[in-house]
């Protein structure tokens, strides 16, 4: 099986917005920013589109709210783009899940460079 229709429709809407910030929205307030995936309700009235970004609390906000300000233009390039019968109605939401991977590594690290520091003083 191909998966579930849902699921192909929201690579889809992930692939052409990836396209389109990198290339048709020139709006400074978005970064450099990451679509993670799309979450597609079963009816594909709406589309959750998770991301992540590089910088700090204001540049997650700042990117917020230009995202807020391409929704409508995005919406309306992906049904251009998109044969559907209604375009999702977009919902970005920031994905957190990349930091805390990050800091459950970083966690991962330091107990082993301490388990490794323990052997080498039981050593000698």
């Amino acid at each position: 099986m191909q998966g579930s229709r849902p699921d192909r429709v929201g690579e889809q809407i992930r692939q052409e917005l990836s396209q389109m910030l990198l290339s048709e929205v020139h709006d400074p307030g978005i970064g450099l920013v990451t679509l993670t995936h799309v979450k597609v309700s079963p009816d594909l009235q709406l589309a959750r589109v998770y991301y992540t970004l590089m910088g700090d609390d204001r540049a997650r906000a700042e990117t917020k709210r230009a995202l807020a300000r391409a929704t409508p233009f995005l919406r309306r390039q992906i049904g251009s783009r998109i044969r559907l019968r209604r375009v999702p109605e977009l919902q970005f939401h920031f994905d957190g899940s990349v930091e805390a991977q990050d800091r459950i590594e970083r966690i991962l690290i330091d107990l082993e460079a301490e388990r490794q520091a323990r052997k080498s003083e039981e050593s000698s």
